[in-house]
């Protein structure tokens, strides 16, 4: 079962979409990564995330959960969809939430950049490289933003114009921390 690890809704359980199209994020890979987040961030307080291959949310709900203002969610699965709803619902994150139900490339110009952006893409599909150089190029990160990718330990993330801070294989998972390049 997963579940919210800390923050204002630790514990609270969280509904997987039905059938095998989504793989989400183990409790174990989301506890490491958000780890990973708070040493280098210290709090999420005021922070706009960005959850994109979104699934159920729980990277973005995890967020939410430790204080962040607002996260906008990209998923274009039925069945994701609906867990996710039920998810945001069932948490009381309406407010803090915007669900886009779209395919992540298919995002236009961002109307405020993100903080945090949290990345669970297909494994060996190398779409959160391609992810990362198109939204990269329509402002959806802030120049200061952390930016997660969670690939197949088989798998790397190398994009143009942005950092790789730290990689950590977690299991079957590979945790990418990057940051956009400065300028």
């Amino acid at each position: 079962m997963m579940r919210i690890i800390s923050g204002q809704w630790r514990s609270r359980p969280l509904v997987a979409p039905k059938g095998d199209t989504t793989r989400p994020t183990a409790d174990r890979t989301r506890e490491t990564l958000f780890s990973m987040l708070t040493s280098r961030l210290g709090s999420f307080e005021d922070l706009r995330v960005l959850d994109l291959f979104a699934g159920s949310g729980a990277l973005g709900l995890e967020a939410l959960s430790r204080g962040a203002a607002h996260c906008t969610f990209v998923e274009q699965d039925a069945l994701a969809l609906d867990a996710l709803a039920k998810n945001i619902d069932k948490l009381g994150a309406r407010d803090q939430s915007d669900v886009r139900k779209s395919s992540v490339l298919s995002l236009g110009t961002a109307i405020k950049p993100a903080d945090i952006v949290l990345m669970d893409p297909p494994y060996l599909s190398g779409a959160g490289s391609v992810a990362l150089d198109k939204l990269g190029r329509f402002g959806w990160f802030a120049p200061s933003a952390w930016i997660s990718v969670e690939t197949s330990i088989k798998e790397d993330v190398e994009v143009k114009g942005f950092t790789i801070d730290t990689v950590r294989n977690v299991g079957k998972a590979k945790l990418t921390l990057l940051r956009p390049a400065a300028l």
